[in-house]
């Protein structure tokens, strides 16, 4: 098996974080240990889940954890990322669920053994059920509930946390749970998604808050999934449309958080669609930030569209894609990176996520996947010439460890680098994990 891995030198310096993510829900299973999520409701409705399946077990990392954080020292990771699950932590009558928190001061004391760094995700969509049957995120009263949870779990994680995100990746909370509702809670309408986002943002913003009094020292912000967006033609109302895709998909989260200012197609949705705005709210959610998080994993061609203004396009006939379906192209992550780096005072920036979905078959104990391997090396280079540019990219994380519950798809998609035979919980390391093995060893005896 050949483990060839060669990357720009600005990444191979062992003082540069290369780290591997997960998120609860995908794999930690123990539903009997946890209060109800809002996607454990979303997967009992029909058709919701592509495959029929739910989160009840998953990689069941509630009993595999000390063999799952085995793995990633012993690939040689510097780092690692996880997110907590707040129905784990908080019940539903208000009280702390201490096994739940037990659950997580283990497993951060056991990444500080093994001299791995610890990257928390306070919030990576799994709502308590609870809150949703109070309005969910269409109820600004949520956003306190998240900062009186992320006080809760930062005083108990005290001294063994390295990094904190108070959100991973709002846009698909606010979107694709509240007004696509193609995940959960499975809202659908206009009239929600801005709403939604901007209760989000605004428990960003107090959660903020929250950290800098309890962890001043813990390196703190936020995780933003950004889709680089190019005009299907040179045409000025292909332009103006794929300018409006960046402000609704891109710029509504990234804008708010460092400017305090939401982009002007604000004061042009109709009044329904506009978010309840307080006075200090903007204040609140353009809080400093240590660093923004970027996860990144394809671009899109935007044409005009009379009725909505613009529409995405699926990938060019021929164009290399992944197993989800989404174009393959590098290069769009430097230029993100670059158009951030244009249009932002930004601060240090994370690579949060990045990584692809493979058709993973375990043959003879192997799994073979050269595309992820390529795909992982050409995005670590594309970083590297974004840093070469100016942009201060200051870690990197490759999705995900293991294959795990991939939301609406099931279990359908494999993004890990690890595969999982969910039958019997086996793990096996992929070629791109033996290739990021080799090279990361490598790299630290330099």
């Amino acid at each position: 098996m050949t483990t060839n891995f060669s990357v720009n030198k600005q990444l191979s310096s062992t003082s540069f974080p290369i780290g591997v993510a997960t998120s609860a829900f995908q794999i930690e299973g123990g539903r009997d240990s946890r209060e109800a999520s809002i996607w454990d409701t979303f997967c009992t409705k029909p058709g919701a889940v592509k495959d029929g399946s739910n989160g009840f077990v998953a990689c069941d990392h509630i009993e595999y954890w000390q063999d799952d954080i085995e793995l990633v020292a012993s690939l040689g990771f510097d780092a690692y990322r996880f997110s907590v699950s707040w129905p784990r932590i908080i019940r539903a009558d208000g009280s702390i669920n201490q096994q739940g928190v037990l659950f997580y001061t283990h497993l951060l004391t056991l990444l500080k053994q093994k001299g791995l760094k610890a990257y928390v995700t306070l919030y990576h969509w799994d709502l308590p059920q609870y809150l949703e049957d109070q309005g969910g995120w269409l109820n600004r009263d949520t956003a306190r509930a998240f900062a009186d949870y992320v006080d809760v779990v930062s005083r108990a994680f005290n001294g063994l946390v390295d990094c904190y995100a108070t959100l991973n990746e709002p846009f698909c909370s606010a979107y694709l749970g509240y007004e696509a509702g193609v995940h959960a809670p499975g809202k659908t309408g206009k009239q929600y998604g801005k709403k939604a986002a901007h209760h989000l943002l605004l428990a960003h913003g107090l959660a903020m808050q929250v950290l800098r009094k309890n962890a001043p020292d813990v390196t703190s912000g936020i995780v933003l999934n950004f889709t680089p967006y190019y005009a299907a033609s040179e045409q000025q109302k292909d332009c103006a449309a794929t300018q409006l895709a960046h402000d609704h998909h891109n710029d509504w989260y990234v804008r708010p958080v460092l400017t305090g200012k939401y982009p002007e197609l604000l004061s042009l949705l109709p009044e329904d669609e506009q978010p309840d705005i307080y006075e200090g709210d903007l204040a609140l959610i353009s809080t400093p930030i240590d660093y923004l998080g970027v996860n990144y994993y394809t671009r899109s061609f935007v044409q005009h569209d009379d009725n909505e203004g613009f529409t995405i396009l699926p990938p060019e006939h021929g164009a290399p894609v992944s197993a989800m379906g989404w174009e393959i192209f590098p290069n769009a992550l430097r230029d993100l990176l670059l158009q951030l780096h244009r249009d932002y005072d930004l601060p240090p920036v994370q690579i949060t996520e990045n990584g692809m979905a493979c058709d993973d078959v375990l043959i003879n104990g192997e799994v073979d996947d050269p595309i992820r391997v390529q795909y992982l090396q050409d995005h670590m280079n594309a970083v590297a010439q974004a840093m070469e540019s100016g942009v201060n990219v200051t870690a990197y994380f490759v999705w995900s460890l293991l294959d795990n519950f991939e939301w609406a798809e099931g279990y359908l998609k494999r993004f890990g680098i690890v595969y999982v035979d969910y039958s019997s919980q086996r793990r096996v390391p992929k070629r791109s994990a033996q290739a990021l093995k080799h090279w990361l060893t490598r790299r630290q005896s330099v």
